[in-house]
């Protein structure tokens, strides 16, 4: 049981281009926006898109992958986990971010989406 503590499985469209930043150490990590929909008939029968944003940071060769392969709007369903930290921002207010952290991606779509 222990190989689905913190497991997150996604299927959604990059929302914005993905930043690639390579650390001192050499290291890649891609930073984009995520945004799945759920659709449901509202009492009157309507029906209703939910967009929920998910923040995605993805290490190493993921990243890479990112970088090349997922622009803005892309389709891509991705595993991974979550994972919370909190830093100071210029004002020296502390704030709390959560965040999926992928370790796998996959392509959706077309290929004309690419």
């Amino acid at each position: 049981m222990s190989t689905i503590r913190n497991q997150v499985q996604l299927i959604g469209n990059v929302g914005q281009e993905p930043t690639l930043t390579t650390l001192e150490s050499g290291k890649k990590v891609a930073r984009f926006s995520l945004a799945t929909n759920e659709y449901y008939k509202s009492e009157k029968g309507e029906k209703v898109q939910d967009t929920q944003w998910h923040t995605v940071v993805a290490w190493g060769k993921t990243a890479e992958l990112i970088e090349s392969y997922a622009p803005k709007g892309k389709e891509l369903a991705l595993s991974g986990k979550l994972k919370s930290r909190s830093y100071e921002d210029k004002d020296g207010i502390k704030r709390y971010v959560t965040e999926v952290e992928a370790s796998e991606i996959l392509l959706l779509g077309s290929k004309s989406n690419a």
